[in-house]
């Protein structure tokens, strides 16, 4: 059962119930999520704000009632529902809202965070540039992280024991993608909240990956977008 919730401030792919949607404040006038989503100048590349005044709240940084018999610190991916939780104590969760792309919704089970990166580079595989060369040919050699790189501000690499599954939770140069299915990438959080998440995961964790629903047709068309994230 979901109920109460807090906004969730910057910090130093077994499922709970699909969350009801909650009336929208509007966000302008909510001090706590602006400061949330506030430009961050002391980036590596420095971050501008996130335009939030069009997302819906829900999808937004909090802390959550949450029900789940997954331990404390595991994180737990709802492609379905578009959230992305990581559980705390006491029957509660922070939520952060998720884009889920085509590789999100094609793989579900449990992995661990094996590796972290700030700012990570993306180089798209021999099949991408072999498909639309004009496009990805010019980063053969991988494009270096910045706000344009497909896979945002961090990224979390998940993997099977020693397997990489090619499941990836990170950052999106496309905020306007968060709470929708997309064509490409696996699952995308506002820049700010993969830099909140990143900073509260340690390598070792953890994840749930749900997902209930078979692969549909994307909710927007990225026919302008960077295409998948497949990063090394």
């Amino acid at each position: 059962m979901v109920s109460a919730f807090v906004p969730v401030g910057l910090a130093g792919c077994v499922s709970g119930p699909q969350q009801p949607f909650e009336a929208r404040t509007p966000v302008h006038q909510n001090a706590a999520f602006l400061s949330m989503y506030d430009e961050r100048p002391d980036e590596r590349h420095p971050l501008p704000a996130t335009d939030i005044d069009e997302v819906e709240t829900r999808f937004l940084r909090q802390e959550v009632d949450y029900r789940t018999p997954e331990r404390p610190g595991t994180i737990v991916v709802d492609t379905s529902a578009r959230y992305l939780y990581l559980v705390r104590e006491n029957g509660r969760a922070i939520r952060y809202g998720i884009g889920v792309g085509k590789q999100g919704m094609s793989w579900r089970g449990r992995a661990t965070v094996a590796r972290k990166a700030e700012w990570p580079r993306w180089t798209p595989t021999a099949a991408m540039i072999a498909r639309e060369p004009e496009r990805n040919a010019r980063w053969a050699g991988g494009m270096a992280g910045g706000i344009e790189n497909p896979l945002g501000a961090r990224a979390l690499y998940l993997y099977q024991g020693n397997q990489d599954t090619l499941y990836r939770i990170h950052g999106t140069s496309e905020p306007w993608s968060i709470g929708k299915a997309v064509s490409s990438g696996c699952i995308r959080l506002f820049n700010q909240d993969i830099i909140d998440l990143y900073s509260r995961v340690p390598t070792g964790t953890p994840v749930v990956v749900l997902n209930r629903n078979p692969i549909g047709e994307p909710e927007i068309d990225e026919t302008d977008a960077p295409l998948p994230p497949d990063d090394i």
